[in-house]
């Protein structure tokens, strides 16, 4: 496989995370903790997303993260409400599985801006006070999974 030229920087090189869609994510969490990966943690509460374009807002608001840190990236589980959404869709179509790689960048603008000038288009977005933030691209036809851009929060 070529090596992607480096003129001009990827937005997908930092792996944040992996998002594993599932349909019981008590009994997700219970596996992968009795394999030794944990602690879970709650994910910081979605309505604090004060930016939100998405599918179904119904959809997002009723999903049900958790998270784990590991050494060299975070794992994250979805539960997705028994609404229309992607993550449902998925989960009703393929069964669990990973929904969506998640990468870190620096400016999200400037990576939706870099994505679309290869064709690259959101998916869903939300934006929070704090200057975190995600961009879901419309990725899975060709790629196979969501690809996804998040910002940490500013400090």
């Amino acid at each position: 496989m070529p090596e992607p030229q480096r003129s001009q920087p990827t937005l997908f090189r930092r792996l944040h995370h992996v998002c594993i869609v599932v349909h019981d994510i008590a009994a997700a969490e219970a596996y992968y903790a009795s394999v030794g990966i944990g602690p879970w943690h709650d994910y910081p509460p979605l309505d604090q997303y004060t930016e939100l374009d998405v599918p179904s807002r119904e959809g997002f608001m009723g999903m049900k993260y958790r998270y784990a840190d590991i050494d060299n990236m975070q794992i994250q589980l979805c539960q997705p409400p028994l609404v229309d959404c992607p993550q449902r869709r998925f989960l009703d179509e393929k069964g669990e599985g990973v929904f969506h790689l998640g990468f870190e960048v620096p400016d999200l603008a400037a990576a939706e801006q870099q994505a679309a000038t290869t064709g690259t288009l959101p998916l869903m977005r939300g934006r929070r006070d704090n200057g975190s933030g995600f961009t879901y691209f419309d990725t899975a036809h060709a790629a196979g999974v969501v690809l996804e851009v998040r910002k940490s929060a500013d400090v």
